[in-house]
């Protein structure tokens, strides 16, 4: 069950337990065990960048009233946003002053101009400099205007100047999906020194889609080495969303290798990761908690632990024994809840009772095992949708289902998704446009002006450069009509489709503005206009700065404020996940089958926002289609059901209920 004091309230997350250390309200018992570097988990990265922040400003104040100047090395990256945005706050609000701040960034992109889009330099100046008191001769990034010659030369100053200000005081760190810290790619060795370095492809992939593709995307970086981050004072690291949580996990309770980068810092004296709760999943004390401390065996525990010890033997949950809850940490619960017959029968029916082919409820049955209510028989469904295929890619059987049973299903597209048009595209729509105009007769200037100054625009346009307002209408404008399209194809009123154009979204960039008030007062007068017995929100904290997020930030704080509008009542929120991940099996709270021709149905629709097949922009580190990525999810979730020992599915839909 996902709560809201889960994902928006709690304010420290485990972070006041000491390092290494869940306290569980038992006996505390380190996880050293373990983790091998000191770990503080919170309940999201505000939280946690709040509690970094003020150790940053902690410093500075200390070093000003000793008269000194406080050295930092900064991180670019999504990870210290939220860390550079509270810093920022404590200047403004506080007097937090910078004007004993001198700054070593760790790396840059080469080649790389100052002012370009993803420039560092341009980065730092946005998200801190430009913002605080600190003098502008006090920070320092790597140049990537260098002659390839004069690369060499320039490190070692750089490496000089940070010994002759005597030393970083503290380092910030984030961490690359493949453990890169820096841009000290796997293999790079612990006594490595500030450098140009060959960037690792899965890095150019992550990169990508700031670049508008892998064929943009830089090739190399200059970066500070292990040996220059290892001779910090001390060293923080930042690690947001479950996509860190595999490399985080090897960084803290793996061997120290080159393999992994971060990994080295289990050598240095005051090194500390700082984690949420997703990054921290896959962690021992996370993943089985049972292993490293006493805990309370409520039943979310018992079916994580239940559901994690049958797919670790293998074994379907009603063919566990006493002796495979003894020989793998459980005897607890056994001394709690009795024999492993009785417990295996609870945890197979609680999940059991999950599955429905009825996502809107099932009319004139008994609902009291089931996840969704019978009444009313046909429900408003309000599904939002981040981007203009979401919708189609991570629900869309359900969708589907919800259709054809009857209930009025309306999609709340929240942002244009414009960025993800490649420039081909738009001037193959532009381009259709006039077509038609001279075909048909129609005489329309403006019309042949706007695909002439796009067309232009697109040839011309440099990396450093974004879209025009046109360009960006255009590009718009094919996501619109492909979201309609899907919506036609399964077979909702295309009046239904609701294109919320949520204004964070519109910068031209991937880098988005904060969730605003206008854009939670468009959600809510989404959800007023459809008063919805059924809302389904993209629940995706895969990236936490990501669009999927601020998105399901939206639709979170719309429903917290209209909770007490009588409709409200009647409203059940549902949570799917995107194409990347699922929820975890213990969490799952109504799984929607699918059945092979159901399957080939979704795929169809998914086919119909074309300008996202054959050559995805933003494709990231994964090359298959979101089509493909889909299939392989809800095939995946089918078969974990199968394997605990329940039916058998071609593939599933999973759904948590976000109670508010």
């Amino acid at each position: 069950m996902i709560t809201e004091s889960s994902i928006l309230d709690n304010p420290g997350g485990l972070s006041e337990a000491p390092a290494g250390v869940v306290s569980t309200g038992g006996p505390i018992q380190s996880a050293i065990t373990y983790e091998k570097i000191p770990t503080h988990i919170y309940a999201d990265a505000k939280a946690a960048s709040r509690a970094v922040a003020q150790e940053i400003a902690d410093l500075i104040r200390q070093k000003q009233n000793e008269g000194k100047p406080c050295i930092l090395g900064l991180a670019t990256g999504s990870s210290p946003k939220t860390v550079y945005a509270e810093l920022i706050r404590m200047h403004r609000e506080e007097g937090l002053s910078f004007h004993n701040v001198v700054t070593f960034n760790l790396d840059e992109y080469y080649p790389m101009e100052p002012d370009s889009l993803q420039s560092y330099w341009r980065f730092m100046r946005e998200q801190l400099f430009d913002h605080v008191d600190i003098p502008q001769g006090n920070y320092h990034v790597p140049d990537g205007t260098l002659q390839t010659d004069k690369v060499a030369e320039f490190t070692k100053k750089y490496e000089a100047e940070i010994e002759a200000a005597g030393g970083l005081d503290f380092q910030l760190l984030g961490i690359g999906g493949n453990g890169h810290i820096g841009f000290n790619e796997p293999g790079s060795l612990i006594n490595s020194h500030t450098r140009l370095m060959m960037l690792d492809n899965s890095t150019r992939a992550a990169a990508s889609v700031d670049f508008g593709g892998l064929p943009k995307t830089p090739r190399k970086a200059i970066t500070m080495g292990v040996s220059s981050i290892l001779s910090a004072k001390r060293v923080v690291l930042l690690a947001w969303g479950e996509r860190k949580a595999p490399v985080i996990r090897g960084a803290v309770e793996g061997l120290v290798t080159e393999l992994n980068p971060a990994s080295y810092l289990q050598t240095h004296p005051n090194a500390l990761f700082v984690i949420d709760e997703a990054a921290a999943s896959e962690l021992t004390r996370m993943k089985t908690p049972w292993l490293v401390d006493s805990v309370e065996w409520d039943n979310k525990m018992k079916k994580k632990a239940v559901t994690y010890l049958s797919m670790a033997l293998s074994k379907p949950i009603l063919k566990l024994t006493d002796r495979d809850y003894n020989d793998n940490g459980m005897s607890d619960l056994l001394a709690q809840y009795g024999q492993a017959y009785d417990i295996n029968i609870d945890v197979f029916n609680q999940l059991q009772h999950t599955i429905t082919g009825w996502p809107g409820g099932k009319p004139n049955a008994d609902d009291t095992n089931r996840p969704e209510r019978a009444l009313p028989a046909h429900k408003r469904c309000l599904i939002f949708s981040p981007h203009p295929d979401d919708d189609i890619i991570s629900m869309g059987g359900t969708f589907q289902r919800l259709r054809d049973q009857g209930h009025e299903v309306h999609v709340g597209y929240q942002t244009s998704g414009n960025i993800a048009v490649a420039d081909d595209e738009a001037l193959r729509f532009a381009d259709y446009v006039v077509d038609f105009n001279t075909k048909f007769g129609i005489d329309s200037p403006e019309a042949t002006r706007i695909f002439q100054d796009a067309a232009a625009s697109l040839r011309e346009k440099k990396d450093s450069e974004m879209d025009t307002t046109e360009v960006r209408y255009v590009k718009g404008l094919i996501r619109m009509g492909e979201a309609k399209a899907t919506c036609r194809f399964v077979g909702i009123p295309v009046e239904n489709a609701h294109f919320m154009n949520m204004p964070f979204y519109e910068t031209g960039t991937v880098a988005k503005k904060p969730l605003s008030e206008e854009d939670i007062l468009i959600t809510m007068a989404l959800i007023e206009e459809i008063k919805p017995h059924q809302i389904y929100a993209a629940g995706d904290l895969a990236d936490p700065h990501g669009t999927h997020k601020v998105c399901l930030d939206a639709v979170l704080e719309s429903v917290r404020r209209l909770k007490d509008k009588d409709f409200m009542k009647d409203c059940w929120v549902w949570l799917y996940r995107g194409a990347w991940a699922e929820w975890d099996v213990s969490e799952i709270e109504m799984a929607v089958p699918m059945s092979p021709d159901q399957v080939t149905k979704k795929r169809l629709g998914i086919f119909k926002h074309q300008s996202q097949k054959d050559g995805v922009v933003y494709q990231g580190t994964d090359s298959r289609e979101f089509w493909q990525r889909a299939e392989e999810r809800n095939r995946g979730t089918a078969e974990i059901y199968n394997r605990l020992g329940l039916a058998e599915y071609e593939a599933m839909e999973a759904f948590v209920r976000w109670r508010f």
